[in-house]
């Protein structure tokens, strides 16, 4: 059984997009015609330069390998060029092409990915959303409004969701760590008050901020959050200084999540040295991997820390997360997109079985998914934005901020 084939669809979700503007998927086929999807989690380059990027991956350091080769393939593609380091693009490639391989080798064995990781200790996932508007109401004030968002909060739980996140925090900057606007912390405390006032003690409040504070900021955002009891504090600092998190796990009562845009199990691991995180995020599109991830939640046991994995992006890496999170004795919950998201599952023909709260990890070989190929080429993209991106603009501290979620109605250069 050799790798031989790949082709990549660059899918674009349509409107409201939740997910991020456009999701990346690798299909490889063996030489004996086993196929396998993968998803590349990686907004460093745009999606012409991330296919060159796979496809050099794949070609350098896959192609002609066994699919069973998966320590020797993520060591040619870590050390590759003589860096032997996390590079988020390089790792982001070989992810996806990586989450690919154990979807054929769960179809060779005739058994799901769970089962090639040490079984399913999780025969259900807790899962949590983002808050988002209804489904035809979409609006830019939704994302500043306390009231709307206790409203979605009620919607969601009485879908059966347990845990809802939110940032109303303000902008995500490309300058770094900030101090908060006064506007800001206040928006944030008018949130948490009436979504917890709205759900009681029934929803778990999931903090979320994106790496946009200096360490003093997130310190004092973080205090004036604590009366509303949040299950965690989401990335309050740059995820480019490891060592600031203990100031703030120190100075918050609020435990600390992190991860989605770390990748590999040295930063990982980095992190639980240093201290202050208990709650760990990896995106498996961009970590290096299933097998990475679950080396990662090995090491986090360790530390007595809780895995919690990131998705904001399609359906396929949601379906890697599912298999992890299946498998790992210290899963604290996974991210889904609402129920999955009415274009996650159709683009996966509703193979993933969401019910009450809880993701129910499949029992079909492979990840267990029915990836539609005609509905991905029916939705490319063709722009030329990131996944996602930062503002350029510093934070307002005179007229105030807004954010408009994961998908805004306008980029900071040109589509």
């Amino acid at each position: 059984m050799k790798l031989k084939d790949l082709e990549i669809f660059v899918v674009a979700p349509p409107f409201p997009g939740w997910g991020g503007r456009y999701w990346i998927f690798p299909k490889l086929t063996t030489a004996c015609g086993i196929t396998g999807y993968g998803e590349c989690y990686a907004s460093t380059v745009g999606p012409r330069a991330m296919i060159a990027v796979i496809e050099d991956v794949f070609s350098r350091h896959m192609e002609g390998s066994s699919p069973e080769d998966i320590e020797l393939m993520f060591r040619r593609a870590y050390s590759s060029g003589f860096t032997q380091r996390a590079d988020p693009t390089v790792m982001g490639a070989f992810s996806g092409l990586e989450i690919a391989c154990w979807d054929i080798l769960g179809k060779a064995r005739n058994r799901p990915v769970w089962a090639l990781l040490g079984g399913k200790i999780n025969k259900r996932i807790r899962s949590y959303t983002y808050l988002y508007p209804e489904p035809g109401n979409e609006n830019p004030d939704f994302w500043i409004d306390p009231d709307a968002a206790a409203g979605a909060a009620v919607r969601f739980m009485e879908m059966g969701f347990t845990a809802v996140k939110f940032d109303p925090a303000g902008p995500y900057t490309l300058r770094g760590g900030h101090q908060p606007a006064l506007s800001d912390i206040s928006r944030s405390v008018a949130f948490c008050r009436a979504i917890r006032e709205a759900v009681g003690d029934r929803v778990d409040l999931l903090f979320g901020t994106h790496g946009q504070f200096t360490t003093s900021g997130a310190i004092r955002l973080g205090r004036e959050l604590e009366p509303y009891n949040p299950l965690w504090y989401e990335e309050p600092i740059p995820p480019d200084n490891l060592l600031e998190f203990a100031e703030v796990g120190r100075a918050v009562r609020i435990p600390l999540a992190t991860g989605e845009r770390l990748t590999t199990k040295a930063e990982f691991g980095a992190l639980l040295r240093h201290g202050g995180v208990k709650i760990l995020q990896p995106a498996l599109g961009r970590v290096g991997g299933i097998w990475e991830a679950k080396k990662i939640s090995a090491m986090a046991e360790v530390f007595n820390a809780e895995i919690a994995p990131h998705l904001y992006a399609g359906p396929v890496e949601w379906a890697a997360n599912v298999h992890l999170a299946a498998s790992i004795p210290n899963l604290l919950m996974a991210e889904t997109i609402e129920t999955g998201g009415a274009f996650h599952q159709k683009l996966i023909r509703n193979s993933i079985i969401w019910e009450n709260g809880y993701i129910l990890p499949p029992e079909a070989p492979g990840l267990g998914i029915d990836f539609d190929e005609d509905v991905a080429r029916a939705h490319p993209y063709s722009g030329t934005g990131l996944h996602l991106q930062m503002q350029e603009a510093p934070c307002d501290y005179t007229n105030g901020n807004r954010f408009e979620g994961g998908a805004p109605s306008t980029l900071p250069h040109k589509e």
